[in-house]
Parts: structure tokens; sequence; C-alpha cells
């Protein structure tokens, strides 16, 4: 077929004016093909126009002649101007060819087209929307190519079908939703930086409500962030969207976005991770309850943000303070507190799943941050108090975590744990009250202590006596002591029975806590507590002497001395009655020095302070305690002899039977020389 048939009804002068490499032959060639469009439309001679126009698109664009491709398109350009309103009629056979042109090899050809498609959509307007997603497509390419002038083209291009788009109600926006959903992902700066710019442009229209869509768009937003090129003016259309938020919270869909949220408040670039966490924010106060089933998952997020000390790192931390504060306050209400049937929970959306949060507690009680450690610790305490009937069900699971929390070196952390057992053992109590305990709780958390201590002396060492101490705050100190007593008397490990006798002994005679129960033990009415740790004081011979000092049995304390001439003194022993001397010098034993001087009841006390005296090599405290003997008037030895004190008063102040007690210290020292 002859060049004159094939390219009819071009003449073979136009088609070489149009391929020609001179533009202004090119610009010839083309206003003859608009002429001549215009006089085929004059006359509705459509059957010419197609005819043309598949010339254009078929033959020239997809020539392998690079000149024929960008004469082609530039024809197509020209018959669309000539068509001008009813180049509609001719979308598909205008816009198709165009469309294959823009990822030509050739930057020159790309250029073309960007020229020629900007002529066509000019002219027809609100019908290249059904095109939209592919020129979108192309245009997001083209926003990254190599080649300055072609960018510049697209992007008049790209202004153009803006302008169409905000203009036009038909505009398809769900359709094109998955194509900038995906877009929102592009690995190319320039690429996200053309796709935010789309996101801004809709968001503006009032007649588009963007914020429908969000949770399509927000996790590639926020994956945005991370990028130097585009975080500014991501960050802008973020915001934007979180004041339309807050100013229209009924048509948000909260609950689809917040595990978005969630996940980009963990992320290691601090500009996301703030943006999250003020997003979480903002949802928490405009739909907390909705919140409530996510509360596991934000605290995964807002837990690790209380260890950060870096100052770059503080308004994240402070975010997070707050989140938290709001979620204990708003979130957890004494409504969510049910019974539980057959231990399980209520399957519902808008309830707690206790279950997960206590796992995320758990996990974060292993955390390197004391101070995130602390923050979860309170929550248990939290939960505790607002929903104690359900926590009740989870005891026996937390039990072992909270336990091992004991072990914590900070004491911060230690007292927090044990203000939770406090709570298990004693639910309900306030501090105005009767401090009672739950029996079962209470003899599980002591046993359990006490094993603790067994399997790591150094934490016996360590950390015994700020946790009895604190328990002692917490509960009752007399509960604590005679519980904790009972449990010893059958400890079959004797060497860690006197380890933990002589520890609860320095505590009984040295804390501010135990003064309340040092002055209960000195009272005539409380015979019975004495007995009881008596019985378990016998695992130590010293702190059985300082028991029955404090409590003014002193003629027993007498006996006492003068059975243990019978045993080894060790060196242990000698440590042990060098701090009991140095106890007696301190201001709890005021009283008992103050004895001495007492006539004729200080007989009994004389002996039992040169007993000690007597076991004790000539050291710096055998010189002390002498000195202090010394002070003692020497008539007060022989005012009145030993009969006649007895008949007039008692060596003992409890009317126990003491000869039964004597006994029993006798057979559990035996036990000890085993």
């Amino acid at each position: 077929m002859a060049d004159k048939d094939m390219y009819a009804p071009l003449s073979s002068a136009c088609v070489r004016a149009l391929t020609d490499k001179q533009y202004d032959k090119r610009k010839a060639a083309a206003t003859e093909i608009e002429k001549m469009v215009k006089e085929f439309a004059a006359v509705n001679n459509t059957v010419q126009i197609r005819k043309l126009l598949k010339v254009l698109g078929v033959e020239f664009t997809t020539s392998l002649n690079p000149n024929l491709r960008r004469g082609g398109l530039m024809g197509l350009a020209a018959a669309a101007i000539a068509l001008g309103k009813d180049s509609a009629e001719y979308t598909e056979s205008l816009i198709r060819p165009i469309l294959t042109n823009f990822s030509d090899n050739d930057s020159k050809v790309r250029y073309s087209a960007c020229e020629a498609l900007f002529n066509v959509v000019k002219v027809t307007r609100g019908a290249v929307l059904p095109y939209f997603s592919e020129i979108f497509t192309v245009l997001s390419r083209l926003a990254a190519d190599q080649d300055q002038g072609v960018k510049t083209a697209s992007e008049h291009l790209d202004r153009l079908l803006k302008d169409i788009v905000t203009e036009n109600a038909t505009f398809d926006l769900v359709g094109f939703m998955p194509l900038l959903r995906e877009r929102l992902y592009s690995k190319n700066t320039f690429a996200r930086q053309y796709i935010i710019s789309w996101v801004t442009v809709l968001d503006a229209v009032p007649d588009i409500q963007l914020i429908l869509f969000l949770p399509e768009l927000l996790d590639g937003l926020f994956n945005l962030l991370n990028d130097p090129n585009s975080k500014n003016l991501c960050g802008h259309v973020l915001a934007e969207f979180l004041r339309s938020i807050n100013k229209d919270p009924s048509k948000v869909q909260f609950t689809e976005m917040i595990n978005i949220l969630i996940s980009h408040s963990q992320s290691t670039d601090e500009t996301r991770q703030m943006t999250a966490l003020m997003w979480m924010l903002d949802f928490l106060r405009l739909s907390s309850e909705q919140m409530l089933p996510y509360l596991s998952g934000i605290l995964t997020a807002i837990l690790p943000c209380f260890s950060y000390e870096a100052e770059a790192k503080r308004g994240i931390k402070d975010l997070a303070k707050e989140i938290n504060m709001k979620l204990m306050l708003d979130l957890i209400a004494p409504s969510l507190d049910y019974e539980i049937v057959d231990k399980e929970e209520k399957n519902s959306e808008r309830d707690l799943d206790l279950s997960s949060v206590l796992e995320v507690l758990k996990k974060h009680l292993s955390h390197s941050s004391v101070n995130t450690k602390a923050a979860s610790l309170r929550w248990l305490f939290h939960l505790q108090n607002a929903i104690p009937k359900r926590m009740l069900t989870k005891i026996d699971d937390l039990f072992p975590t909270l336990l091992h929390v004991l072990t914590d070196s900070s004491d911060e952390v230690v007292g927090l744990g044990l203000d939770i057992f406090a709570g298990i053992i004693s639910p309900g109590c306030e501090d105005s009250a009767p401090k009672t305990v739950h029996p079962e709780h209470f003899e599980k958390f002591l046993l359990s202590l006490i094993g603790l201590f067994r399997e790591d002396r150094q934490l016996l060492e360590d950390r015994c006596s700020f946790i009895i101490r604190h328990l002692c705050i917490l509960l009752s100190a007399e509960d604590i002591y005679m519980s904790t007593a009972k449990i010893l008397r059958t400890e079959e490990d004797l060497k860690f029975a006197r380890v933990m006798v002589d520890t609860l002994n320095t505590i009984l005679l040295t804390s501010a806590e135990l003064a309340e129960l040092r002055n209960t033990l000195r009272s005539n009415e409380n015979e019975g507590l004495f007995e009881c740790l008596y019985g378990t004081w016998c695992h130590n011979p010293v702190a059985t002497i300082s028991l029955c000092l404090l409590t003014q049995n002193y003629e027993h304390t007498c006996d006492l001395i003068m059975i243990l001439a019978n045993y080894e003194v060790t060196v242990e022993f000698l440590v042990e009655v060098d701090r009991l001397i140095q106890l007696i010098e301190s201001p709890i034993f005021t009283y008992l020095r103050l004895e001495l001087l007492q006539v004729p009841h200080n007989y009994f006390l004389i002996r039992s302070m040169y007993g000690l005296l007597m076991l004790l090599p000539q050291s710096d405290t055998f010189h002390l305690l002498r000195h202090r003997l010394e002070c003692i008037p020497k008539l007060h030895f022989f005012h009145e002899s030993r009969s006649q004190m007895e008949k007039e008063a008692s060596g003992n102040k409890y009317a126990l039977d003491f000869n039964s007690l004597r006994k029993n210290f006798t057979a559990v020292q035996e036990r000890h020389k085993l």
C-alpha cells in the first residue's frame, strides 16, 4: 500500500512536515490537521474524523520511528483542539494512543505525550474521568522521571487533572482509593510527594469526605513521615486530618485506625512515634469507650516510653504518661467488674480483654527500665482495686510473676509489688479500717516468700528487711510475724531457719515500722504472741535472748544464758551477741537500761547482762557492756537476798510455763548440733 493511502486523509506533505525534526514544520502540520478536523466536524463527517484519529493513533504513535510517534501525538492534540466540546465523543481514540507513549524510552516522546494529553484533557474535561486511574498511574511514575522537562510537563498536566477532579461531582473516589493507597507505599521520594499532593487536594474539597476513607490511607501516610523529603508535607496533611477528626468525630472510624496508631507509636522514628501518640491521645478523648478492647495494644505501645531518659524524647515520654493516665481514669470503670461464670469472660466488642492486658503487663515487668516496670505494676494495682472480682480469677496466673518482682533491685518496684500482694491478701482494706487478711492467699504468699528467701540467700540478705518492713506497714505486723513464725517452726533447713529468725528479730528490734509490735509484745496481755514467736525464735539462741529481754522476761533470760554454756560458742554466735550488745545501747532498749537501777526487780536483768558479758571475749563490745554495768550502784547487788526477792517479785513478766519453754529451747538447740 502506498504511503499516500496508508496515511489518508493526511497528505504526503502533511505527513512529512508532521514528522520533521524542526518544531516549526511540525507545528504547521498540526495547524493543517486542526483545520482539516474542523472541516470534517462542520459537515458531521465522523467517518473521516475517526479514520484520521486511527491513523494518528495507530500508524504514528506505535511506529518504531520516534519522530513518527512525536508527530502522531502532536496530531492527536491538534485534532482534540479542533473538536472542542465534541471531543468527548472521541475520548477513547484520543487518550489511549497517548497513554501508551508515557513509558517510552525517548524522553522527547514522553514530553510530547504529556503535552498532547494536556491539550486533550483541557478540551475533554470531565470526559477523561473514566480514564483517571490510568492517567494517575502514569503521572505518578513521571513524577520521578529523570528528565526535568518531562517532570515539568507532567506537573502542568497534573494541575489540570486536579482542577477537573475537584470541580466534578462524578469523580469515583471509592474506585480511586485502592490506587491511592497502593501508591502511598512507593519507594521513590518524588512519587511520594506526588501522592501526598493528591491527598491534600482531595481533603480540601468540601464535597469530598476524604475522612471517611482515612483508615485506608493512614498507615501509608505515617510511613511517609520516615522520608526526610516528605516529612514536613506529610506532617501537615496528618495535622489537617486530625483537626477534621476533632471537628467532626461522628464521621470517624476510630476502631479501624487505632491498631495503625499502635503500630506506628512503636516506631524508632521519633517524629512518627510522636505523631502517632498525639493521634492516640485525641482518639481517647473523643471515643474512650471504643478504645477499651484495644487497651492491651495501647499499653504495648506506651509502657516502653516510660523508660526514655534522653531530653530529645521527653515529649514522647510525657505524651505516653498522659495517655496512660487517661486510660486509667476513663477506661477502667466499676461497671467492668462482674462475676465470672466458669472462669470465662464475656465476649463483647466493647469489653475489656483482661487476659490480653495482663499478658502485656507481665511482659513489661521484665523490661530493663524501672519506670516501665513501675508503670506496669501501677496498672496491676489499679486493676486490682477497680475490678477485683475479675482480677480474683487471675491471681493464680499472676502469682509467680509478682513473686519474681520481689527479687528486683529497685525499692520502688519491690514496694509496688508488695502493694499488689497486700491488695490480694487484704482486698478493699482502707488505711483507717482494721487490717484483715484473706487466709488462703496470705498463707500462700508467706510460704512462697519464705521459699524465695530459702532459694536465694543473697536476696534474703539484701531484700528481706525491706520487704518485711513494707509488709508490716500494709498489713498487720502481728499477723505477719505470727504466721511467719508458724511456717518457720517446721522448717527442715535449720541453717536457713536460724538466719531467717536472726533477720526477723533484727527487723523487730530496730525498725520504726515495728514499734507498735514491740509495744504489743511488752504488754502483759500478749503472752500468746510471745509464745508463738518464742517457739520459732529458738532456732537462734541470741534472737531468743533478745526476745526475752524485749518482753522483760529476765529470769528466763538468765536460764537461757546458762543453758548456752553447754554448747559450743561459735564465731557466728559471738557476732550475734556483739550485735545484741550494740542494740542494748540503742534507744529501743532505753527502758531496759533504766531498769538496771530498779531495786529489787533488776536482779535477773543484771545477772543476764553479766551472763552476756561472760560469754564475750574481751573485745570492744565486752568493754562497752562492762562500762555500762559499772554505772550500776554496787549496793544493788547486796540489797536483799535472792530468796527474799523471789518472794516479792517474779523475774518474768509473763505467767507462762517457762519450764516447758526452756525444754523446747534445749530441744531445738540439740537439733542444730546434729
